[in-house]
């Protein structure tokens, strides 16, 4: 095939359906270049290693996914309708990834923290720095619910912790139990962290 533009893009797409159904460690430079369809010398055109295409894979779907975050909770409605609709859109593609695949895979993020953070000091940064960016994001809309009385904490960013915690933990609930509704739990236990009261149902946005 040769280094040919679109080659980058099928190695990456191929490194991320591949570590999110099997994770990191056991993959080979060799079978990600089968699956992508690409020469060996196509992957070191564009990688110098397997840390290199993962950090790009990481890299990828954070941009992706910080987008929707951004999108999501800088909307009209009010703090906790966005975080709640944030949980939404995060079960809403749990569950289309087990539609396509079959399974639940599970927070990219998470699984990588959980698998590499001992073993490569550059992913293990990586992945701090967008936890801390999902934090600061959540700690905002927190905020901004305490400022309107809708929300009862005295430290907001370790709030905002602790929410990104749950919402992790029930992510990872949903891939061990290989059930979406498992996230079911999220809701409440957020406004037991927040010392909130849950909205009327008509206060409610559905869906995203």
């Amino acid at each position: 095939m040769g280094r040919t533009s679109d080659a980058k893009e099928k190695i990456l797409d191929a490194a991320r359906s591949l570590i999110e159904l099997r994770g990191y460690s056991a993959l080979g430079v060799a079978e990600i270049c089968k699956a992508a369809g690409v020469p060996k010398g196509s992957f070191y055109y564009f990688f110098a290693s397997k840390e290199a295409l993962a950090l790009a894979v990481i890299d990828e779907h954070w941009a992706a996914q910080e987008r929707d975050w951004k999108r999501i909770l800088a909307g009209q409605a009010p703090p906790l309708q966005r975080l709640r609709q944030l949980f939404e859109a995060t079960e809403a593609t749990i569950r289309s990834g087990q539609r396509s695949c079959g399974s639940v895979a599970g927070c990219l993020f998470g699984n990588l923290t959980l698998e590499l953070s001992n073993q490569t000091e550059a992913i293990r940064a990586r992945l701090q720095e967008i936890f801390d960016a999902h934090v600061e994001m959540i700690e905002a809309v927190i905020v901004e619910a305490v400022a309107r009385g809708e929300a009862r904490v005295t430290d907001t960013r370790q709030a905002a912790r602790s929410v990104v915690a749950q919402l992790e933990g029930q992510v990872l609930f949903a891939k061990l139990y290989n059930d979406p509704q498992r996230m079911g739990a999220l809701w409440a236990g957020c406004l037991a962290l927040l010392g909130a009261d849950a909205p009327a149902p008509g206060e409610v946005a559905v869906g995203l």
